[in-house]
């Protein structure tokens, strides 16, 4: 409860403070990689526009600008410095070799899907981007695919946080909950998926 009140907190004073330019510079940088809570930003600024201190289309406007900022930064950030540079460093914003070649394979596999998916997986979004500057994907196809994903998970949450109004606390619940519990969620859902594809394996070998 303690988490939930200071984050709200915080919310207040950014929004209360800076407007418009505070949801541009904080979902740059959450999306970037810093520690801020976008998604329960978001929701947050949904809550704010059903009580009319915010335009929905200016503030889905400097969300969706916010958003592809720093979705473009980290793009550039793998196309520039590329693999070394990024385990040297990348330290600091919890980059590590083994996280950016578990998602150098996803990509491999799903790749533009993931681009516009990511952004609903706490932590992959920034990896994505990152990778696919690495991979030197072409920009205007990065751009397709992670600009389109940016508006629907921008104008998601928002649209969440505005349907809910004063029960927007609930949503700020789960979506914590969410983040906190994602990786063991996570490890559950491959080994329920991982025993689905022994079980059918096993069960097609027989009736072979």
């Amino acid at each position: 409860m303690g988490e939930a009140a200071s984050v709200e907190k915080y919310l207040e004073i950014l929004l209360g403070k800076y407007g418009y330019i505070g949801i541009f510079l904080a979902l740059a940088l959450g999306v970037i990689g810093l520690p801020i809570p976008d998604e329960v930003l978001l929701t947050f600024i949904g809550n704010r526009i059903a009580q009319g201190k915010f335009d929905l289309l200016l503030a889905l406007g400097s969300a969706f600008a916010g958003a592809i900022s720093g979705i473009s930064i980290s793009y550039f950030i793998g196309l520039k410095l590329g693999y070394p540079a990024l385990i040297k460093y990348g330290r600091k914003f919890h980059i590590t070799a083994d996280r950016i070649e578990k998602t150098q394979r996803k990509f491999d596999r799903y790749g533009n899907a993931l681009l516009v998916f990511s952004y609903f997986i706490p932590g992959l979004r920034h990896l994505i981007a990152i990778t696919a500057g690495i991979s030197n994907m072409n920009y205007r196809k990065f751009a397709l695919f992670s600009y389109l994903g940016a508006l629907a998970w921008c104008a998601f949450f928002i649209m969440v946080g505005r349907s809910f109004g004063e029960k927007w606390h609930k949503i700020k619940a789960y979506i914590l909950l969410f983040h906190a519990y994602f990786p063991q969620l996570l490890l559950i859902l491959l080994i329920v998926f991982l025993i689905c594809v022994l079980y059918f394996s096993k069960f097609r070998r027989k009736s072979d």
